[in-house]
This record gives C-alpha cells, sequence and structure tokens, in this order.
C-alpha cells in the first residue's frame, strides 16, 4: 500500500515537473481580465508616445505579446499575427508585442524591423522589464502570448528562452479562432 502511494505520488511529481517545464506560467491567465497600461509605442500612429493600445482596441480581438528580445522565431509569430491582423480587419482585430528591456537601443531596432519585416499591422512596444503591473509575467517567460477578446483572456501561451519554435506558432495561431468566433 505504501509502495503504490510513493509511486502514485511520484508520478505526480514527475507530470507536474513536466507540465511547469513545458510551460513556464506567464501573465493573465484564461478567463482573466486585461487591464490598461501605457507602453512607449515604437510602431504605429502612437510612435514615440506611451499609449495604451488595451484602451485602443476595446473589446475588440487582440493578439498580445510579451517578450524580452528578438528572436528570428518570435519575429515569424508577430509576422504570422501581422498577417492575421490584416485577414480579420473586419473584425477589427488588433495585435501588439512589449519588449520588456530596457535597452537603449530596441526603440531604433524595432523602428527598423518593422519595414524591414513588413510588420504593418502589429504594433510594436517597449517596457520596464518587469512588464506592467499586475501582470506577473514571469521572468523565466521569453515570451508570453496572450490572446482576449472583450478585455478577457481566452488563450495563453508561455515560452521560456529558445523554446518557441514553428509547431507553437502554428498553435497560436490556430488560438486566434478563440477570440475571432466571438
Amino acid at each position: 500500500m505504501l509502495k503504490r502511494s510513493l509511486t502514485a505520488l511520484l508520478a505526480v511529481v514527475v507530470i507536474v515537473g513536466t507540465a511547469s517545464a513545458a510551460e513556464p506560467k506567464s501573465g493573465p491567465q484564461v478567463g482573466d481580465k486585461v487591464v490598461p497600461f501605457h507602453p512607449l509605442n515604437c510602431t504605429g500612429d502612437h510612435a514615440g508616445e506611451k499609449y495604451c493600445l488595451i484602451c485602443q482596441n476595446g473589446p475588440n480581438p487582440v493578439a498580445m505579446i510579451f517578450a524580452r528580445h528578438v528572436s528570428p522565431e518570435l519575429t515569424r509569430l508577430i509576422k504570422r499575427l501581422d498577417q492575421a491582423t490584416d485577414k480579420n480587419k473586419e473584425r477589427s482585430m488588433g495585435s501588439f508585442v512589449v519588449f520588456l528591456n530596457d535597452s537603449e537601443t530596441l526603440e531604433k531596432e524595432l523602428k527598423e524591423l518593422a519595414p524591414k519585416e513588413r510588420i504593418q499591422h502589429c504594433i510594436l512596444t517597449i517596457d520596464h522589464p518587469d512588464g506592467p503591473g499586475g501582470y506577473n509575467i514571469a521572468q523565466e517567460a521569453d515570451v508570453t502570448v496572450v490572446l482576449y477578446t472583450m478585455q478577457t483572456v481566452k488563450a495563453n501561451h508561455a515560452f521560456k528562452k529558445e523554446e518557441l519554435n514553428d509547431k507553437d506558432i502554428d498553435a497560436i495561431v490556430a488560438d486566434l479562432a478563440k477570440i475571432l468566433s466571438e
């Protein structure tokens, strides 16, 4: 009996440990409300200003990414979300990326990245490395994707450094149905 209990406990520990290794819990979770914050917009209509994109998008479907740095995988994800934003203009879909980084050169880098990669609809912004207050962006999360509509989170994906891959990008894009169907 004791041996079975210990075996069952070990199995639970392994499963929980494996789940947390796969995706850190980061940012607002499914069912949570998103709240306004004012990152520095590097692209878009309010480039150069601290401006609230949650306020701008209101109840519309939105893909919001928190990222620590620019990477080829993140750029592929941004481009896919940019295309989805363009494709879903009639649904007033919005998308933006909040870089949690205080690098002095990041603003210039983002302003150059957008035209180079033809990112036209997804707004690139910068905020404090800890992220906006109350958002609980995990330090170990390199990329956190929050999909929401009516300011309620419908999907959340978080990835440690170098874990985001093309399969994950496909899954995130597939999850857009959760915010576009309402």
